[in-house]
C-alpha cells in the first residue's frame, strides 16, 4: 500500500509513522485520534459513518460513540492551535463527521488532492425520524452585553455574541452534546440528542461548568471586557426531531418540558452558575458538590421547582459510591463470587499474590461486589487501595492513579500546591520511600518540586517509565507493611499509559502479599488471562430466587405479587435494573402502604422505564443509526424475533440489514442463533427492548405493526393458526381495530381450548377492549356476545362457577342475548347462567333454565342445544336429589352425542360432554349401582385423558373422587384426588384446587393421620367458600365433621353437621339429605341419645326411600338394623336390612353390601354384633 503524507494546512499527517506534524515536531496525538484523522481525509468532504471511523480506530472490537467523540475532541483541540482549525472536522447529526479543510497529498504522484464539494453537492441526508427520548437541557446565556444606543454598539455586541457562540460550540462538541438552537446571546444545547450516552446528564452538567469557564476567558476586543454566562440545566422525557411537513429536514423541534425547564432555571441564576433541577441532580448523585437554592415558580406544572446550584466537580469521591450513595444495601445472590476472593485473600495472607478478573455488564454488580469483600475483610489489617478509571478520561495519562495519590494524600478543593504538596510527601515519607520518588510523582500530580530538588534532565520515554516504577513500588511498599487489597475498577475506560502500568503491577502481584481485583465490561479483553495465579471471574444475572429477594429488600415492605413478578421478568436479573425499577414503583405512586405491606388499587400497568436507566439504554442502541433501526423494529416484532420476519419489514437493502444485525449482535444486546436467513434473536434484556420500542412515536409504531402484520399473515398461514396473539397485538398496536379484535378472539378460543385459561380470559378481554372502539351495530353486538360467551365459559373454570366475575360475566350475557333476540344459535349462554345458579344453590332458577334451554333447542332442531339442555337438567336433578330423574337426562345427552357435530361444545361449556360419564356414574351409584358408577367414573376419567383437556381432566377426576369416597374405595380416593390437585395447581383451578384439598384430607384421615388430615379439610372448604361456590358445600362440612368426631371433637362436629342440614333446607341441595340425618343419628348415638338417633335413622331411611337412592336406603336401613341388635330385637332388623340387600344385583365386593351382608348373618344366629358391625361411624 502507497504510503502517503498529508499536508493541512502547517500540519502533515504522516500515514507511515502514523505521526501529526506541526512543522517538524511531532503533536501529542494518540494513535486512534490518528487513525480517525486518516480516514476522514482520505474521504475528505465526505460524510463518513461513525462505524466506519469507530472500525478504524479500533478494528474488530466493539465500542461506545462516546470514545469516538473523545478521539473527535482531542483532534479538534489540538487541530485548534491555528485559527478555524477546530472546524475542519464538522458533525453530521446522528450520522458522523466530514472533513472540509484543504488538503494537499505528497505521494509519489504529487500534487493536490480533488477539491472538497460544498454542502449543498453533498447527497442529501435521509430524515432523521422524530423520536422520543430522554435528554439533558442546558440553556446558557451570554449576559452583560446590551448593546449602545448607536450602532457601534450593537457590532460590538455582535462580535461578543459570535464569539460566544463560537465557544459554545467547541466546548459542547468537547463533551458530547449537540447545539440545538440559538437565538441570539442565548444556545439550546442537547445531551441525548441525536445520540444517547450513558451518563447524559453528567456530562451536560460538566459540558455546563466548561462553559462558565470558558466563556469568563473570552476577552472580545470591540467589548473590552471578560464576558460571562448563566446556566441552566433540566433532563426529562422529549420528542425531538423533525417536524416539519414531508420532514423537509428545516425545522429540528424539541418537544418536552426539559428545554423550557431549563430557561426557568438559567432565568433564575447569577452570572457564572450552573443551575440544576430535582431529576439532574439525583441522576449526577455525588458526583458534583451542590448548594440547595430553594424553589422557584416556573410556568410548567404547578408545583414549584427545587433549584441547585453546582459548585463544582466532587474529585474526592469515587465514581460508585457519588452515583450510588454510601448507603448500600446487603449483597443478594453473589455468596459464590463472594467465596472465591475470599478464597483468594487467603493465599494472599499467606504469602501468594492474587489477581482476580471480574467482568460483567453494566448494572450486575461488579463494583458492588468489590464493596462487599472489603467489608468482610474489615476484621483483618491489610491496605486498601481503589483506582476509577474514567469515560471522560480515557486520554489522561495515569488518570486512575493520579486521582487515588490525590484522594490518598487527603487533597481537598481549592486546596494551594504548597499544601497539596507537603500532605503527598507526608504519605510518601510514612512509606520510606526515597525523596526521588517525591521528584516524579510531584510532576505527575502537577505539583512544585520539593525544596531544594529538581526534574531530572529526562527523555519523555525515560521520565514515564521512572513514574511507572515509583508507582510500582509505591505499590510494593505498602504490601510489605501489610497484605493489599487493591480494587482497578471500569478498566475498559483506561487510557494506555494506565494500561502500560497496570501490566507492570500484574506482572509484580505474584511477588507480593496483594490481591489485585480488576473489573470490566464484557467489550475489555484483557490480556493478563492464563497468567501465573490469575484468576477470572464473569458475574451472571441473578436467578428469580435471588430477584425476589432484592425487591422485598429495597422496598422494606411485601409487594403485591404482580409487581414482583413483573420486576423479576423485566430485569432480567441485572441487579441495577431491579433496585432502580423497584424505586421507580415506590415513588410512582401505583402503590399504598396498608399495614406492613403495600397494596394496588385496579389493574397493574406496564411498568415505566426509570429515568435512571432509559438513558443508558438507549446508548447502547444508538451506536449506529443502522443497529437502532434493527433494534426498534425487532422490538416491534418482541422479546424475540426472527431474520425472514424483520427483513420483511426492513426498509433499506438486505446487506444493511445483515451488516445491521450483525453488530446487534456483537454489541450483546440480542442473542443470536443460527445464521441468515434462518436466523432468530432475542433482546438480552427486556428493558432493552422496552427502551428500543419506547423512543418510537405512536405513528411510527403503529406504521411499523402494520408491516409486520401484512409480512406476518404474507409468510405463514400456519402462524396465523398457532399463534393468533401475535397478529392480534400487532394488528391492535396498528389501529387495525377489526382485524385485532377477530384474532385476539380466535386466540382466547386457542387457548381455552388447551385449558391456558388465564391466558384465555385475558385474550378474550383484549378483544373486548378493542371491539369498544368499534361503532355500535348489531353485527358488534353478535360478536361481542360471541366474545363474551368464550370469556364466561372461561371464568367459570379459572375464577370459580359462582364467583362474582362470573355471575356479572353471565347477568351481562343474558341481557345482550335477549336484547339480539334470543339467537339459538348463543345456546350457551342460557347454559353457563345455569351452571352460574347450579353451583350459587339457586337449583329452582337452574331447572327453570334448563327447562328453557331444552324448549328453545327442540324448536330449533338443535341438536347441541339438547346436548347442553339435558346437561343442565342432569345435573340440577341430581342435586336436588331426583336421581331417578336426573339418569334419564345424563343417558339421553351420552345417547345423542356426536363429536363430528357437537366436538365444539367444549368451548361453550368450558368441559366436554363426555364428562356427563362421572355425574351420571354419581347418580348410579346414589341409584345403587356401584360396579356401572365405578364403570362410568373410568370412562370419564379416560376420555378426558384422551382428549387432552385439562379442564374435563379436573372435572372428572373431582367427581371421581367423590364417588371413590362416598363408595369407600381408599385406594381410587387416594390417587384421584392427588392427581386433581397436580392438575388443578398446574393449570390454575382455584375451584378444583380446594376439591383436591379436601379429598386428600379425607383420605389422611382414613389413613389414620387425623390432624393432617382435619388441616387438609379445613383449608380445603375455606378455600372452597373463597371461590362463592355453595353446592357441594353440605358434603364437603359433613367430611370435615366426620374428621373432627374421629379426633373426639364431638361439639364441632355437631355444629358443622347443624350448618350442613341450614344449607340443604335452604338451597334445596337434596342429594345429600339422608346421609347428614344419618351422621346427625351416629354423632347422637355417641352420646347416649338412642331414641333421637333411631328417630333420624328412620328419617333418613323414609327420604332415601322417597328419592329411591338405594344405597342411602340401605345405610340408613343398616344403622337402625344395628341399633335393633343392639335392643335384642334381631328379627325386627333382620325384617329391615333382607328387602333393601335383597334389591341390589352387583357390587357385592362393596364395603356397604359385604357389611350389610355380615350384619344379616348376625341377625340370624342372634349372636352380639362384634368389631365394625358394632359402631355407627361416620
Amino acid at each position: 500500500m502507497l504510503m502517503t503524507t498529508y499536508a493541512l494546512g502547517p500540519f502533515r499527517l504522516d500515514t507511515r509513522s502514523e505521526l501529526l506534524l506541526l512543522g517538524d515536531e511531532p503533536v501529542a496525538l494518540g494513535r486512534r485520534a490518528v487513525a480517525v484523522l486518516r480516514v476522514l481525509i482520505e474521504q475528505r468532504g465526505a460524510l463518513v459513518l461513525k462505524d466506519a471511523l469507530i472500525e478504524a480506530a479500533w478494528p474488530g472490537q466493539l465500542v461506545e460513540d462516546s470514545n469516538l467523540t473523545v478521539q473527535i475532541a482531542a483532534l479538534r483541540r489540538v487541530l485548534g492551535a491555528i485559527p478555524g482549525g477546530d472546524r475542519w472536522i464538522e458533525t453530521m447529526p446522528r450520522r458522523g463527521y466530514r472533513f472540509v479543510a484543504p488538503v494537499v497529498a505528497e505521494d509519489a504522484k504529487g500534487g493536490a488532492l480533488p477539491p472538497i464539494k460544498a454542502a449543498r453537492e453533498l447527497a442529501a441526508e435521509p430524515r432523521v425520524d422524530v423520536e422520543c427520548r430522554p435528554i439533558s437541557a442546558i440553556s446558557c446565556e451570554l449576559i452583560g452585553t446590551a448593546g449602545r444606543a448607536d450602532g457601534v454598539g450593537l457590532e460590538e455586541q455582535r462580535d461578543a455574541i459570535a464569539a460566544f457562540q463560537r465557544r459554545v460550540a467547541e466546548t459542547v462538541d468537547r463533551h458530547g452534546g449537540f447545539v440545538a438552537d440559538h437565538l441570539g446571546n442565548v444556545v439550546l444545547v442537547l445531551f441525548g440528542y441525536p445520540v444517547a450516552h450513558e451518563h447524559d446528564a453528567e456530562h451536560a452538567v460538566r459540558a455546563g461548568l466548561a462553559l462558565c469557564a470558558a466563556v469568563s476567558a473570552l476577552r472580545p476586543a470591540a467589548v473590552g471586557a471578560s464576558l460571562q454566562c448563566r446556566v441552566g440545566v433540566a433532563t426529562g422525557m422529549a420528542i425531538v426531531g423533525d417536524l416539519s411537513p414531508g420532514g423537509a429536514g428545516q425545522d429540528r423541534e424539541i418537544i418536552g418540558e426539559a428545554p423550557n425547564l431549563a430557561a426557568q432555571l438559567r432565568l433564575s441564576a447569577q452570572p457564572g452558575v450552573v443551575a440544576i433541577e430535582s431529576t439532574t441532580r439525583r441522576l449526577i448523585g455525588g458526583l458534583f458538590h451542590s448548594r440547595d437554592l430553594g424553589t422557584i415558580d416556573t410556568a410548567i406544572g404547578t408545583e414549584p421547582v427545587r433549584v441547585w446550584k453546582v459548585l463544582g466537580e466532587n474529585t474526592t469521591a469515587n465514581r460508585f459510591e457519588a452515583l450510588r450513595g454510601p448507603a448500600l444495601m446487603r449483597l443478594v445472590g453473589r455468596e459464590e463470587e463472594i467465596g472465591l476472593l475470599r478464597r483468594l485473600w487467603s493465599r494472599v495472607t499467606a504469602g501468594e499474590g492474587q489477581v482476580a478478573l471480574v467482568s460483567g455488564e453494566a448494572g450486575l454488580g461488579k463494583s458492588r461486589l468489590t464493596v462487599a469483600l472489603e467489608e468482610r475483610l474489615d476484621t483483618d489489617a491489610h491496605f486498601r487501595l481503589r483506582y476509577f478509571c474514567s469515560p471522560h478520561h480515557q486520554d489522561s495519562p495515569l488518570f486512575p492513579f493520579v486521582d487515588q495519590l490525590g484522594r490518598a494524600a487527603g487533597f481537598v478543593r481549592d486546596e494551594t500546591p504548597t499544601s497539596r504538596l507537603e500532605k503527598l510527601q507526608t504519605l510518601l515519607a510514612g512509606l520510606g520511600l526515597p525523596d526521588e520518588n517525591a521528584v516524579l510523582l510531584s510532576d505527575l500530580l502537577g505539583l512544585p518540586m520539593p525544596e531544594g530538588r529538581s526534574l531530572p534532565n529526562l527523555s519523555p520515554a525515560k521520565k514515564k517509565q521512572q513514574i511507572l516504577e515509583a508507582i510500582c513500588r509505591y505499590l510494593e511498599k505498602l504490601a510489605r507493611k501489610q497484605p493489599l487489597a487493591v480494587i482497578f475498577e471500569d478498566a475498559h475506560w483506561i487510557d494506555a499509559t494506565s494500561r502500560e502500568l497496570l501490566d507492570m503491577i500484574i506482572e509484580q502481584a505474584p511477588d507480593l502479599k496483594m490481591l489485585l481485583i480488576v473489573t470490566f465490561r464484557p467489550e475489555f479483553q484483557p490480556p493478563w488471562t492464563g497468567q501465573p495465579r490469575v484468576t477470572t471471574l464473569a458475574l451472571s444475572r441473578l436467578d428469580r430466587h435471588d430477584r425476589i429477594a432484592l425487591v422485598a429488600l429495597i422496598a422494606g415492605k411485601a409487594l403485591p405479587d404482580a409487581v414482583i413478578d413483573q420486576i423479576a421478568d423485566r430485569t432480567d436479573g441485572v441487579p441495577l435494573f431491579v433496585e432502580e425499577l423497584t424505586k421507580s414503583v415506590l415513588e410512582s405512586g401505583l402503590l399504598r402502604t396498608e399495614a406492613d405491606r403495600y397494596v394496588i388499587d385496579g389493574a397493574l400497568p406496564s411498568l415505566a422505564i426509570p429515568t435512571s436507566l432509559r438513558a443508558s439504554l438507549l446508548a447502547r442502541l444508538d451506536r449506529s443509526n443502522s443497529v437502532r433501526l434493527a433494534a426498534q423494529i425487532g422490538a416491534a416484532i418482541g422479546r424475540q424475533f426472527s431474520y425472514e420476519v424483520l427483513k420483511a419489514a426492513w426498509p433499506l437493502s438486505e446487506a444493511e440489514l445483515q451488516t445491521a444485525l450483525a453488530r446487534l449482535a456483537a454489541s450483546e444486546l440480542v442473542f443470536q442463533r443460527g445464521t441468515p436467513p434462518d436466523a432468530t434473536y432475542s433482546f438480552k434484556h427486556a428493558l432493552v427492548r422496552d427502551a428500543a420500542y419506547g423512543s418510537m412515536l405512536r405513528d411510527s409504531r403503529q406504521q411499523l405493526h402494520a408491516r409486520i402484520a401484512h409480512a406476518l399473515e404474507a409468510q405463514s398461514t400456519e402462524l396465523m393458526e398457532t399463534q393468533p396473539e401475535l397478529f392480534a397485538w400487532h394488528y391492535a398496536e396498528a389501529g387495525l381495530v377489526e382485524k385485532s379484535v377477530s384474532f385476539w378472539a380466535k386466540a382466547g378460543q386457542r387457548s381455552a381450548a388447551r385449558s391456558a385459561l388465564a391466558e384465555a380470559a385475558a385474550q378474550f378481554q383484549k378483544a373486548l377492549d378493542q371491539l369498544a372502539l368499534l361503532p355500535d351495530s348489531t353485527a358488534r353486538l353478535r360478536q361481542e356476545l360471541e366474545i363474551r360467551s368464550g370469556l364466561g365459559a372461561t371464568l367459570r373454570f379459572l375464577k370459580g362457577q359462582a364467583a362474582p366475575e362470573t355471575g356479572q360475566a353471565y347477568a351481562y350475557m343474558r341481557n345482550l342475548w335477549e336484547q339480539l333476540g334470543s339467537p339459538p344459535e348463543f345456546r350457551q349462554v342460557p347454559y353457563g347462567q345455569s351452571m352460574v345458579h347450579v353451583y350459587r344453590g339457586e337449583l329452582g332458577q337452574a331447572r327453570r333454565v334448563g327447562e328453557e334451554l331444552l324448549r328453545l333447542s327442540r324448536n330449533h332442531d338443535d341438536s347441541a342445544g339438547l346436548v347442553l339442555g339435558h346437561s343442565v337438567s342432569g345435573q340440577s336433578l341430581l342435586l336436588a336429589g331426583e336421581f331417578a330423574d336426573s339418569r334419564p337426562h345424563l343417558e339421553r345427552l351420552l345417547a345423542i352425542y356426536d363429536p363430528a357435530l357437537h366436538g365444539t361444545l367444549v368451548h361453550q361449556a368450558g368441559s366436554h360432554p363426555l364428562m356427563t360419564q362421572a355425574f351420571l356414574g354419581l347418580a348410579l351409584l346414589c341409584l345403587g349401582h356401584p360396579d356401572q358408577a365405578r364403570a362410568r367414573s373410568a370412562s370419564a376419567i379416560a376420555d378426558a385423558r384422551r382428549l387432552g383437556h385439562p379442564t374435563s381432566l379436573a372435572v372428572s377426576l373431582a367427581i371421581g373422587a367423590l364417588q371413590a369416597s362416598l363408595a369407600g374405595d381408599h385406594a381410587a380416593l387416594n390417587r384421584q384426588a392427588n392427581e386433581l390437585t397436580a392438575v388443578a395447581t398446574e393449570q390454575g383451578l382455584p375451584f378444583y384446587r380446594a376439591w383436591g384439598a379436601i379429598f386428600r384430607g379425607r383420605a389422611r384421615v382414613q389413613d389414620g393421620d387425623v390432624a393432617g388430615g382435619i388441616t387438609l379439610l379445613r383449608e380445603g372448604v375455606a378455600a372452597y367458600r373463597d371461590t362463592g361456590a355453595v353446592m357441594w358445600l353440605p358434603h364437603f362440612i359433613d367430611l370435615l365433621a366426620a374428621g373432627c368426631q374421629s379426633a373426639g371433637q364431638i361439639a364441632e362436629a355437631a355444629t358443622l353437621l347443624d350448618e350442613a342440614v341450614e344449607l340443604v333446607a335452604r338451597t334445596g341441595e337434596r342429594w345429600f339429605e339422608t346421609e347428614l340425618k344419618r351422621h346427625k343419628g351416629q354423632l347422637l348415638l355417641r352420646q347416649g341419645d338412642t331414641e333421637a338417633a333411631a328417630n333420624l335413622f328412620r328419617g333418613a331411611l323414609g327420604t332415601a326411600q322417597q328419592q329411591e337412592a338405594r344405597l342411602w336406603e340401605l345405610r340408613a336401613a343398616a344403622n337402625l338394623a344395628r341399633l335393633y341388635c343392639e335392643q335384642g330385637r334381631h328379627t325386627d332388623a333382620r325384617d329391615l336390612l333382607v328387602p333393601i340387600y335383597g334389591w341390589f344385583t352387583e357390587g357385592f365386593n362393596t364395603p356397604d353390601l359385604a357389611d350389610a351382608k355380615m350384619l344379616l348373618a348376625c341377625t340370624q344366629s342372634g349372636l352380639p354384633l362384634t368389631g365394625e358391625l358394632a359402631t355407627h361411624g361416620m
